[in-house]
């Protein structure tokens, strides 16, 4: 069978799989780690079906019926006639920080030029309606940032989003927006011109097929997407209630980085910050030097120093973690463990080892990094 042919037959079975009804993120991926694949799935019979935990009669009918091959067709279809690139959770070029979030999408569909496994990634999140002050906190914190090469990602929405965006590009910054809806469209329609230039320097992503609307509850599933994908999440400005709040609790679930900047307390845009700072939800910041700083990012512009791994003799497994990080850059604890082949346990106490020894340190958000 023609290799293409075959990669194309299995992406069909993928979307398929994300189309059938009432099947979410989670059934998707219990579904696959039971029957062995995607298209195994298809393949299954009812009876055993009905022994994965969580897949009742309903949901098993619903895979038995397979009335969503047509339409898994003709999104890849699309994604051939537009550049669209897939990333099946399963996937090597799949975003590892996603993959560690266990309601992580079983499909992104992403458009664009931006490694989505960069070094550093940081999430930018606010108000629609930001204040001139909100606006010169964003801008300067993106500014601030160019030092670091930091890709940016938010939401492409009014505000603080778009803010964040448009100083990326002046900055030449990679920039990612996250969109609640599918790729055959941009909302709002005004932030066209906008996308079309970040496709160009970073990207846009979604886990929705095309001609999916942006209904009012597709946003905060999308925000995960947005605290998911990164190392930390800043809210510049926020009500106590909205989208930007959601992000940051969510990023908290997931063990994100979360910082916030502090307005004075009558102001209603600076509510939600001051709650997320006083409620130990989110660190305080005052402008980009300070997320430098906090995320240790300043450190990458010292000299390296010389590797202590080449006077200290390591255990077998300690090389194993140290081959494993070679070539990295930043990598979470949890990439490590599945390169390793090792239990998070296990390789914790290794890397509490290697750090003591002076050949690693250790990053907020469980990251590493070889010295």
């Amino acid at each position: 069978m023609d290799k293409t042919f075959r990669m194309e037959e299995e992406l069909i079975y993928k979307i398929a799989l994300t189309l059938i009804p009432g099947i979410g993120d989670v059934l998707g991926k219990k579904l696959v780690a039971y029957s062995g694949g995607a298209e195994a799935v298809f393949k299954q019979k009812k009876s055993a079906l009905l022994k994965i935990p969580g897949i009742g009669t309903i949901f098993a009918n619903a895979v038995l019926r397979q009335q969503v091959f047509g339409q898994a067709e003709a999104e890849v279809y699309f994604m051939e006639k537009h550049g669209i690139k897939p990333f099946f959770y399963l996937d090597d070029e799949y975003p590892y920080r996603l993959k560690q979030c266990a309601d992580s999408p079983l499909m992104l569909y992403f458009k664009g030029v931006a490694d989505l496994n960069p070094p550093k990634i940081i999430g930018i999140v606010g108000t629609r309606k930001p204040t001139p002050f909100g606006k010169d906190l964003c801008t300067d914190l993106v500014a601030a940032l160019q030092s670091v090469q930091v890709c940016v990602v938010s939401g492409l929405a009014y505000g603080i989003d778009i803010c964040a965006h448009k100083t990326c590009l002046k900055q030449k910054l990679s920039t990612v927006g996250v969109l609640a809806h599918g790729l055959d469209m941009v909302y709002p329609a005004l932030h066209k011109p906008i996308a079309d230039e970040m496709i160009l320097n970073g990207g846009l992503l979604t886990d929705y097929p095309s001609a999916t609307k942006p209904e009012k509850e597709n946003f905060p599933r999308r925000n995960r997407i947005v605290a998911g994908l990164c190392d930390a999440i800043i809210v510049v400005e926020s009500a106590v209630e909205g989208g930007s709040m959601i992000t940051a609790e969510i990023a908290n679930s997931y063990s994100r980085e979360v910082f916030a900047f502090p307005g004075r307390p009558n102001e209603f845009l600076s509510a939600g910050c001051n709650r997320l700072i006083k409620d130990n939800k989110a660190a305080l910041i005052e402008n980009g030097a300070d997320l430098i700083r906090m995320m240790r990012w300043e450190e990458d512009k010292k000299p390296k120093p010389v590797q202590p791994e080449l006077f200290i003799e390591l255990k077998p497994e300690e090389e194993s973690v140290v081959a494993v990080m070679k070539d990295k850059g930043n990598i979470h604890i949890d990439e490590i463990s599945a390169r390793a082949g090792m239990p998070v346990y296990k390789i914790s106490s290794l890397l509490l080892n290697l750090e003591f020894a002076g050949i690693l340190q250790s990053l907020p958000g469980k990251m590493y990094r070889l010295n």
